[in-house]
C-alpha cells in the first residue's frame, strides 16, 4: 500500500485510509472550483460582456489582428466587419442558469493547476523513484500546455468558429438567432476541449515512456493528423486559405512536437539499455 508524507515511517496505509486522503485532496480540489466560481459569478458584468461575449464583437482582439493581417497580405477577407447573428434566451431559467454554469466552467479552468496539483499530491507518494524522477515536473507542464490551449481556444478557435457559424446561411429566409444555451456550450467546449488537446504531449510522453507509443507509429500517422488537422482549419474558419492556416498551424506543431518529445524518450531509453548491457 502506499506510504504518504504524513504518515510514519514504515507505516503502510490501509484501503480505508486511501479513500480518506483521496477524500481531503478532493474536498479542496473542489473548494478552490467554488471559491473561483462565486467570484466569476459575482463579476457578472465583466465575465459576461467582456469574456464570454468577446469573441461575438467585431472589436474583438482576434478580429483587430487579422485585420491588420490581412491589410498587411493584400487579403480582405481576414477582415470580419459583421457577426450576423443574435442572442436569445427562450427559457425563463435561461440567463440565471447560465450564469451559474458559466462561472463553474470558468471557475474549474482557474482553478485546473491546484486541481491537478491536489491530485498529483495524492498520486505521487505511491510512485516509485524511477516513476518520480519520470514525472517530474509533471503539474508544471500540465499548467503551461493548459494555459495555452486555453488561450488557443479562446482567441483563435471560439473567434473563428463564431464568425464561420455565424456567417453561416442555407437561405436568405433562415436568419441566425442563437440560444444563450448553445452559444455558451459551445464556447466552453472549444476552450476546455483546446486546453485538453494541449495534453497531447504530456499524455504521448507517458505513453512513450511504458513503451506503447513510438516515434515510427507517429511519423506513420502523420500524414493522417495532417488531414484531420486541415479538416478542422476547414470547417472553424472563413472560406480563406490563411485563416486555415491560422489554426492548422499551431494543431500540426502540437504533434510534430509530440513526434519529437517520443523520440526523445526512446532514445534515453535506448542509451540507458547500452549502459546497462555494457555495466553487465
Amino acid at each position: 500500500m502506499t506510504k504518504y508524507l504524513d504518515q510514519p515511517e514504515g507505516k503502510e496505509m490501509s484501503f480505508l485510509d486511501h479513500l480518506e486522503e483521496l477524500r481531503w485532496h478532493l474536498i479542496r480540489a473542489v473548494i478552490a472550483i467554488f471559491i473561483f466560481s462565486i467570484a466569476a459569478f459575482i463579476s457578472v458584468d465583466f465575465i459576461f460582456n467582456t469574456v464570454i461575449f468577446g469573441p461575438a464583437k467585431v472589436d474583438f482582439w482576434t478580429f483587430r489582428m487579422l485585420c491588420k493581417l490581412g491589410d498587411l497580405v493584400h487579403s480582405p477577407a481576414l477582415c470580419i466587419q459583421t457577426l450576423d447573428f443574435k442572442l436569445q434566451s427562450r427559457q425563463m431559467t435561461g440567463q440565471f442558469t447560465m450564469h451559474i454554469t458559466s462561472s463553474f466552467v470558468i471557475g474549474l479552468i482557474v482553478a485546473f493547476p491546484y486541481v491537478f496539483w491536489e491530485f498529483w499530491r495524492f498520486v505521487s507518494p505511491g510512485l516509485q523513484m524511477t516513476e518520480k524522477a519520470i514525472s517530474r515536473g509533471a503539474v508544471f507542464s500540465v499548467t503551461v500546455l493548459f494555459a495555452l490551449g486555453v488561450m488557443f481556444g479562446y482567441f483563435i478557435m471560439a473567434p473563428l468558429a463564431v464568425s464561420f457559424l455565424s456567417g453561416y446561411h442555407v437561405s436568405d429566409l433562415v436568419h441566425n438567432e442563437f440560444d444563450i444555451t448553445s452559444y455558451i456550450s459551445t464556447l466552453s467546449s472549444l476552450v476546455l476541449g483546446s486546453g485538453l488537446l494541449f495534453q497531447l504531449p504530456i499524455v504521448v510522453y507517458f505513453l512513450s515512456k511504458i513503451g506503447i507509443v513510438t516515434p515510427s507509429l507517429m511519423r506513420s500517422y502523420r500524414k493522417h493528423a495532417i488531414v484531420v488537422i486541415l479538416i478542422l482549419g476547414a470547417v472553424f474558419t472563413p472560406p480563406d486559405p490563411l485563416s486555415q492556416i491560422l489554426i492548422s498551424l499551431p494543431l500540426f506543431g502540437l504533434y510534430q512536437f509530440s513526434i519529437f518529445i517520443s523520440a526523445y524518450v526512446h532514445k534515453k531509453a535506448e542509451r540507458l539499455a547500452k549502459k546497462n548491457q555494457l555495466n553487465a
